[in-house]
């Protein structure tokens, strides 16, 4: 419970903060948030990837007398369902119709208050750290009312913005190392990177589903970190972390995935059963994390360099796979249930690797039927032809900025 005077008293120090605040680099997405009308927005990432920078360049680009509101201040720690009675009382006051809400998420029932706004006639718009959460109270609560937006750290064009780098082999290999949370690139500060693992871990994970094994599941993303680009199964990880169940760690896999630090991706199969069964490929939402956590004792940027391949395709795309058959072919890329792309990954294509590459993404192009794939490397161009398909060869730095 909090008192409808230290309520109001928040809002004004926010929007003191909010006035003095740097809005930053003006992300990608800004240009493809829609105006807002009867549904709410929904921007949902990762803990820490910009979503307050974006609602602050939201606010100050379309709607600057919206009502701001960030539910993660400590102030609010005492905020409670009863409250949103108190919260209506200051928006009749304030006679705003547009509402900002930062991580209202943490409050209980905060999805039913959401959808009387829009009943009400406001323009809303909500951010988020927990895909689990959104999608399930979204779901029920806000059917056809919702629109749900993802932001992703920084992307390799909004690096070398931010930077002001040309686009080349040499930045590229920065973002490969550094990532995209704005606060690590600003600072290079590695506890960042070190403290926000712990905070998803304990706050977005273990607090928030009750998780008492907290050592186990930390060990288990370190360990998902270290191994990135590699195929997981539940019942090799229930082998190692010596975990009583396999449905525990399936669990734990899904708190992760929720929590958007990774992101697993099914062998290809036209039957869902093979899907689910076979195991998956794990990739973390970003190299820079990857890099100042991972316990490996060498510097693996093939799997970094596959990994931020596979983050550039979801910021676009949900249906991917991998392809194996004889061969493997690391990304199939689905559009509205149809075949889209076809990619190989290799970070640097030569003598050793060039059969086992071409013979997997060639196989993948005759089994989906295609002409055309691409093959991404650091550096290099080039063009491969079998019976009638062509493989192109193109460099990171081109393909990311397309």
């Amino acid at each position: 419970m909090i008192l409808k005077s230290s309520l109001k008293q928040v809002i004004a120090l926010q929007k003191a903060n909010l006035d003095q605040k740097d809005t930053g680099l003006k992300r990608d997405l800004l240009k493809v948030i829609p105006t807002l009308a009867s549904h709410a927005l929904i921007l949902s990432g990762v803990r820490r990837c910009g979503k307050s920078t974006l609602l602050f360049q939201l606010l100050y680009a379309k709607y600057k007398f919206a009502l701001y509101l960030n539910f993660e201040d400590t102030r609010l720690y005492e905020f409670e369902v009863a409250d949103f009675t108190r919260l209506d009382s200051i928006i009749s006051d304030d006679k705003t119709k547009v509402l900002f809400f930062d991580e209202i998420q943490i409050i209980e029932g905060w999805e039913r208050y959401i959808r009387q706004k829009l009943d009400e006639g406001f323009r809303v718009v909500v951010t988020g750290s927990n895909a689990s959460l959104l999608s399930k109270e979204l779901g029920t609560k806000l059917t056809g009312r919702h629109i749900t937006k993802e932001l992703f750290p920084f992307s390799y064009q909004e690096f070398c913005s931010y930077k002001k780098l040309t686009l080349s082999e040499k930045s590229l290999s920065r973002y490969l190392n550094e990532g995209g949370f704005p606060a690590y690139i600003k600072t290079n500060e590695e506890d960042i990177l070190i403290n926000l693992l712990d905070d998803i871990i304990i706050r977005d994970i273990a607090i928030r589903y009750g998780v008492r094994d907290v050592k186990t599941l930390q060990r288990l993303a370190l360990y998902l970190l270290t191994n990135t680009a590699k195929l997981i199964t539940g019942n090799k990880l229930k082998s190692i972390f010596e975990v009583g169940a396999t449905s525990t760690v399936m669990e734990y896999l899904s708190h992760l995935e929720y929590s958007y630090l990774f992101f697993y991706v099914p062998k290809f199969s036209y039957s869902l059963k093979k899907q689910l069964v076979n195991p998956r490929k794990v990739y973390a939402i970003d190299t820079g994390l990857v890099h100042i956590n991972s316990a490996s004792f060498t510097e693996d940027s093939g799997r970094k360099f596959e990994n931020l391949i596979y983050l550039h395709l979801r910021r676009t795309y949900k249906e991917i796979y991998y392809f194996l058959e004889k061969g493997e072919c690391d990304f199939i890329v689905f559009e509205n249930k149809k075949i889209h792309k076809i990619i190989q990954v290799c970070y640097t294509l030569n003598q050793d690797n060039m059969k086992r590459e071409l013979n997997g993404i060639f196989e993948a192009l005759a089994y989906f039927k295609l002409k055309t794939g691409t093959i991404i490397t650091l550096n290099q161009t080039d063009s491969f032809e079998q019976n009638g398909m062509v493989a192109q060869v193109i460099p990171a730095y081109d393909f990311l900025v397309r």
